[in-house]
């Protein structure tokens, strides 16, 4: 199996604010979706960067359904298109990072990059990310509760 989008990978951050993503995750990205991306952020904590068609796929109901009109669906297409922006990964691998993104998630120098489902990649400020999983460990509640929700999935 080829490379996946699963797992954490350490990166820095340059001056310029660019990311140098990390080459399983890059590799994964560009074979399978090409280098176009969509950076944003959906709750300040984490930037999250989405190969262009896996975001158009996960938005792609609101041009065809009247969902866009639910009043918390516009506000979280308002908020991702006001944090987001376009990019591309540049012939060195690279992503840029807005300022403004970087402020938000409190980024600079070394960041975590976790690859999530399989379909988008998150970059954490280290600190906060050990501080957030160290303070909300997996309960037994959890566990019943994800087990439910993935035992449901295989009977749809």
């Amino acid at each position: 199996m080829g490379n996946l989008l699963l797992g954490s990978s350490t990166a820095r951050l340059d001056k310029s604010g660019r990311i140098k993503i990390p080459e399983k995750f890059r590799s994964a990205i560009e074979e399978r979706y090409g280098k176009d991306l969509f950076v944003t952020s959906l709750n300040d904590e984490a930037i999250h960067i989405f190969p262009l068609p896996i975001w158009l796929k996960l938005t792609g109901i609101t041009q065809e359904d009247t969902v866009q009109f639910k009043p918390s669906v516009q506000s979280l297409l308002v908020r991702v298109s006001h944090m987001g922006t376009i990019s591309q990964i540049d012939p060195k691998g690279r992503v840029l990072i807005s300022p403004h993104l970087r402020q938000k998630a409190q980024l600079n120098g070394e960041v975590e990059v976790l690859g999530i489902n399989d379909n988008h990649l998150q970059l954490w400020n280290k600190d906060i990310l050990t501080k957030k999983v160290e303070a909300n460990p997996l309960t037994d509640e959890d566990w019943e509760s994800i087990a439910r929700l993935s035992s449901r999935g295989r009977n749809e």
